[in-house]
């Protein structure tokens, strides 16, 4: 078992804040869901951005491949960021990110703006995956251990349709439906953006900062297996969620006979939409059967999947995607569980950013792939590689996971 990391005290710097401990844990858990959130609300308008605009099947894929790169830059060089000028900064950098790139993309009529708008999405995000998801952890102390990294592993997952499943509403049935989501989600971040400004700190300002930008990936140490079961867990779900990003709403146009914005909310949401009840299920379980159960029935609802689309089946094809959100919650919450056991407060940041650098890279390679392909190959073909890169991963991950180096 490893000495716990010693960190000085510096609690006369910390900002003590207006709000409570408690306030400051559900505004960073709720902040961690609503920047996902906006980076859901573009997608029920895809198929608008299309028809209207002259987009195409490979510029949603590119704009979708930028938006993960940004993320994973993000993490990889500001990923420990917070350890030197505060959880609180850098959050607030990530929500005033998030809310500016929805401002942009409220103004879309040509894929530059999309461009604009989705870097900073992604850059928010990959803010958020390690300075919040630490933020969370740090306010969250004395709460079970399940919810934290339940918030940690599946607030994405849940943010995402969040976003996805209210503009599509708002699209189909309220006024001005390029512009309504997208401000309402701006000032949802903007709220919460003033509720962690005025919240306590829990980590003190210190020298570094400009070194903490060196591009660096954190494992703690005798974590390597369980990164490799958490990563391999983490490309398997995020590969696939990044195929219904940038290629849901064609898939619902051209191979399940519709194009309404809310059908095409529901279908991109329903493979995150369960993600949450993962993280309660997997408090029954440990780490180690929580991923293999995770990634079993991920490899039985990804076939299911491919099944329903080679049908033009609708309905099961939801049904099967929301086993998949499930399927994920268990393993990502699982695992998650089981590196935090293993790491020191200082070591939380680096290894989320580590965990989430390898998840968003999951998304983007994948993408790029498939980007340069969505002209050569029907939408079909392209799903068949991501389910067959979705079961290696799973195996992987099924093979590898191991309990944390703290219960050895």
């Amino acid at each position: 078992m490893r000495p716990p990391a010693v960190v000085p005290d510096h609690s006369s710097s910390i900002h003590t804040g207006y709000f409570s401990r408690n306030t400051a844990f559900v505004a960073a858990a709720c902040a961690f869901v609503f920047v996902f959130a906006a980076a859901g609300t573009p997608i029920p308008l895809y198929n608008t951005y299309r028809l209207e605009d002259g987009l195409t099947n490979s510029d949603l894929a590119l704009v979708s491949v930028a938006y993960f790169i940004a993320a994973a830059t993000s993490l990889l060089i500001g990923g420990r960021l917070s350890n030197f000028v505060g959880r609180r900064p850098v959050a607030l950098a990530a929500l005033m990110s998030a809310a500016l790139g929805c401002l942009i993309l409220s103004t879309l009529h040509s894929v530059t703006p999309m461009l604009i708008g989705r870097v900073l999405q992604g850059l928010a995000c990959g803010i958020t995956s390690s300075s919040l998801g630490a933020y969370v952890v740090d306010t969250g102390e004395g709460k079970p251990r399940w919810l934290t990294a339940a918030i940690t592993g599946s607030a994405p997952m849940l943010g995402i349709p969040v976003g996805a499943l209210t503009s599509g509403v708002l699209v189909e049935w309220g006024p001005e439906p390029r512009l309504l989501a997208y401000g309402l989600i701006a000032l949802i971040l903007l709220g919460l953006a003033v509720i962690i400004a005025l919240s306590p700190e829990t980590v003190a300002r210190r020298p570094g900062s400009l070194a903490s930008l060196r591009p660096h990936m954190q494992i703690p140490r005798g974590s390597g297996q369980l990164v490799v079961a958490a990563g391999a867990a983490a490309v398997a779900t995020w590969s696939l969620g990044g195929f219904y990003q940038a290629f849901g709403p064609s898939v619902t146009s051209e191979h399940l006979g519709t194009t309404s914005p809310l059908v095409t909310a529901a279908i991109f949401s329903s493979v995150m939409g369960l993600n949450p009840l993962g993280g309660p299920l997997s408090a029954r379980f440990s780490p180690v059967v929580s991923v293999r159960l995770g990634m079993g029935l991920f490899i039985v609802a990804v076939t299911s999947i491919m099944f329903n689309l080679w049908a033009g089946w609708i309905l099961p094809f939801i049904g099967s995607s929301l086993v998949i959100g499930i399927a994920q919650g268990l393993a990502s919450t699982g695992a998650i569980r089981a590196l935090l056991d293993s790491a020191g407060i200082e070591e939380r940041t680096g290894l989320l950013a580590s965990l989430y650098f390898i998840s968003y890279s999951g998304s983007a390679i994948p993408g790029m792939v498939a980007s340069s392909l969505a002209g050569h190959f029907d939408l079909f073909m392209i799903a068949l590689g991501y389910t067959l890169l979705g079961i290696i991963a799973a195996l992987v991950a099924m093979a590898t996971i191991k309990d944390s180096p703290t219960k050895l």
